[in-house]
């Protein structure tokens, strides 16, 4: 295996660790890391790839986007709503204990969730 197929490789799994956190945590987006994962995993082994495009958490969450350009409605809700609850717990746990700073960043991260996946990502149907 070349040099160029095992710096795609980590850097895959890398994109994939990164993009599965970002599945419960939402300070990480998923979808650009799984992207990233399966751009890497491409380039570096047709098995990877496919293995990579087989597995739920690319079905469940990208690959509408990929196919279409968009994401389901119900796939829309579901990472609005879990977004929005994690950050909202979080926003709470802060603002509880006046801190005032990291509460307006995460608000403005959430807002700019929101405006994301509402304007920029096309709703498709099923």
């Amino acid at each position: 295996m070349s040099l160029k197929k095992i710096v795609f490789v980590i850097v895959g799994c890398i994109c994939l660790a990164l993009g599965t956190v970002g599945v419960v945590l939402p300070i990480l987006p998923t979808v650009p890391f799984y992207l990233a994962t399966a751009f890497c995993f491409a380039k570096s082994s047709q098995r990877l790839h496919n293995w990579f495009i087989g597995t739920g958490l690319y079905k469940k969450h990208l690959q509408s986007y990929v196919e279409h350009r968009g994401m389901l409605m119900k796939t829309k809700v579901s990472i609005i709503t879990t977004v929005t609850l994690l950050m909202g717990f979080g926003f709470f746990m802060m603002a509880r204990k006046g801190i005032w700073i990291p509460c307006i960043i995460l608000a403005a991260v959430w807002v700019c969730h929101i405006v994301y996946f509402i304007f920029k990502v096309k709703t498709i149907k099923e």
